[in-house]
């Protein structure tokens, strides 16, 4: 059995100097791939680093909303330049967050805009981050089309009407901790509605970590606890789980590690 941790980030502070440790007790855990998610000038360079040394590790870069002010034309060649490169598989994390007070709603929405459109270009997909804005996220998302490579919303945090409208536009679903969180039956109920073939699972470490281990750092270890309940969510084994979200991911990602 092999987990994909879909969006995670080995690149924050907290793994400063324990990477190797974080990865060794995410595959004794079954967890063999991570998507790692770059934000920012720095986490991007991190991630790039990673995934140029382990075979297993891809990278995602983009700018985050809440980084939207250094979207400018500098942050937008180089982001060209990285997404050429050969670990390079994914746009993002791309959206809007109206919780942060970081950036205004108009600068997030351009920056959205803009990588959307760039992802195309480059015919990557997307991954969307969606905090307190679903009604904007979902109208950007629809004006300006999803690529043709597809997308995620990541961290899955809506219920069954809002599940349904992501998925009428083409997007994929991944689940953090928060669908093992006690108060969150309406994910679970979401994630009930989700076709097989969209169903994808992540960590977002060090953030969110789930039951049983929610209020502590949260490492790719952790994917088992989002897979064994969505597993019992989606009345499947936990195999046959891993085996669907796996499979999905390298499909999105378009990347095959185990032909390389």
């Amino acid at each position: 059995m092999k987990l994909f941790d879909t969006h995670t980030h080995l690149n924050a502070d907290q793994f400063d100097g324990i990477e190797d440790q974080i990865i060794q007790q995410a595959v004794d855990n079954d967890v063999h791939y991570m998507a790692v998610v770059g934000f920012d000038y720095p986490t991007i360079q991190k991630t790039l680093a990673y995934s140029r040394d382990d075979k297993n590790i891809i990278s995602v870069v983009g700018c985050h909303p809440t980084e939207s002010n250094q979207f400018d034309a500098n942050f937008e060649r180089q982001l060209h330049t990285w997404l050429e490169l050969p670990n390079v598989y994914m746009l993002g994390e791309i959206g809007l967050d109206y919780y942060w007070d970081t950036a205004p709603k108009d600068v997030q929405e351009r920056a959205f805009r803009r990588q959307i459109n760039i992802a195309k270009e480059h015919n990557l997909p997307i991954t969307i981050h969606n905090r307190d804005a679903t009604q904007d996220v979902y109208r950007i998302l629809k004006d300006e089309g999803v690529p043709q490579a597809g997308g995620i919303m990541h961290s899955f945090g809506e219920g069954p009407k809002e599940v349904e409208r992501f998925l009428d536009l083409g997007m994929h679903i991944s689940f953090s901790g928060v669908l093992t969180f006690k108060k969150s039956d309406h994910v679970r109920q979401a994630a009930k509605l989700v076709p097989l073939d969209k169903l994808l699972i992540e960590t977002d470490a060090p953030y969110l970590a789930p039951e049983p281990k929610r209020g502590k750092r949260n490492e790719p270890a952790y994917v088992r606890y989002v897979a064994e309940r969505l597993a019992q969510v989606k009345e499947l084994t936990l195999e046959e789980l891993a085996n669907i979200t796996t499979t999905n991911a390298f499909n999105l990602f378009n990347w095959h590690p185990e032909q390389d």
